[in-house]
């Protein structure tokens, strides 16, 4: 059996948890969330609705290669029961069209993608879907969420402000670029870093990784990069577009005027076979899906997804309000969409 590490303990996930409820005020008193329950630091999400005081929490799980999911409802229930709310989560495997009809709040979480048009069709008018990130990431390449159909069906949809001073998951983006490096074996101290980052993102991961000691370059082209010398890595960090974020003549490029050079995919889609063909090795070593980032808040530990969870059920409490009702400070943690 595993060992657990000790910042997932039972005793501190309760605690960062009742943490981020009180600083974000989170209040879901009444609510039916139909979210998901998960391995690792994301067993926190059912529970964290119901200790917001959800009427009931529906956590959809299944089998990954992270673990079964009878070991998932467990863990989500044991941490349930130390939280004093088990006796409002039901943990199941089955997607049933009457749980996703009576929802109030359906979170855009992993267990419970896609959010297609045919589950959309089941929600009720007035039931809402916080995107778990920012509004510009759900339109950057993802195909697991439909926005045009919750447009069209006048379902309300908003994304999380990640830099909320309650929420502050962007202070971890630098972090998740150290570990990325580290576990391709390659330290951020003294190391040559080149980053190629057109997003929100860039100033996050160049101040975690400068501030560890690397050096590091930052452009939003590659072309620009490449009049550098040669870095240690390249760490890619683009808006996913549904197509490889490298064409090929850039690397093309790359192999020719950096040969070996280490590709870390941070975010953004890579053809990972033209990369290796030209002797450009990539990490991580399994591709993240489609849309997806190379490495997750959660590689840090479980803070960053307490407070992310935490953060995007209070939008899904915004959302439920009454637009008249909805005040200055409300409205902070709420990123709409275009």
């Amino acid at each position: 059996m595993t060992a657990v590490p000790p910042g997932l303990s039972p005793g501190r996930l309760l605690r960062l948890m009742r943490r981020s409820v009180e600083e974000t005020r989170l209040d879901l008193s009444g609510a039916v969330v139909l979210t998901e329950a998960a391995t690792g630091p994301y067993v926190v999400t059912p529970v964290l609705a119901a200790l917001g005081g959800a009427a009931e929490v529906i956590a959809l799980t299944r089998d990954t290669r992270y673990g079964t999911a009878a070991e998932v409802r467990r863990q989500t229930l044991a941490l349930a029961e130390s939280a004093g709310v088990a006796g409002r989560i039901t943990v199941t495997t089955e997607r049933r069209p009457q749980d996703f009809a009576r929802a109030d709040v359906v979170t855009n979480s992993g267990h419970v993608r896609p959010i297609d048009q045919a589950m959309i069709d089941l929600l009720k008018p007035d039931a809402v879907v916080p995107l778990m990130f920012e509004a510009w990431e759900a339109e950057a390449g993802r195909s697991d969420l439909d926005l045009p159909a919750l447009r069209k069906r006048g379902i309300a949809v908003a994304g999380t402000n990640e830099r909320h001073p309650a929420v502050d998951v962007f202070s971890y983006l630098g972090l998740m670029a150290v570990k990325l490096l580290l576990d391709a074996g390659v330290p951020a101290y003294r190391s040559r870093i080149a980053l190629l980052c057109d997003n929100p993102f860039r100033d996050f991961i160049k101040r975690g990784l400068t501030g560890v000691g690397a050096r590091v370059t930052v452009a939003a082209s590659l072309a620009e990069l490449l009049r550098r010398p040669a870095p240690d890595a390249l760490l890619v960090s683009m808006r996913p577009t549904g197509a490889p974020v490298l064409g090929g003549a850039e690397m093309d490029e790359l192999a020719a005027r950096w040969p070996g050079c280490l590709v870390g995919q941070y975010w953004g889609d890579l053809d990972r076979d033209g990369l290796a063909g030209r002797g450009l090795p990539v990490w991580p070593a399994s591709a993240p899906g489609a849309g997806h980032m190379g490495v997750l808040p959660s590689a840090v530990g479980p803070d960053p997804i307490v407070r992310l969870q935490t953060g995007g059920l209070k939008v899904a409490e915004v959302l439920l309000r009454p637009a008249a009702e909805r005040t200055a400070a409300d409205l902070g943690f709420v990123d709409e969409l275009d």
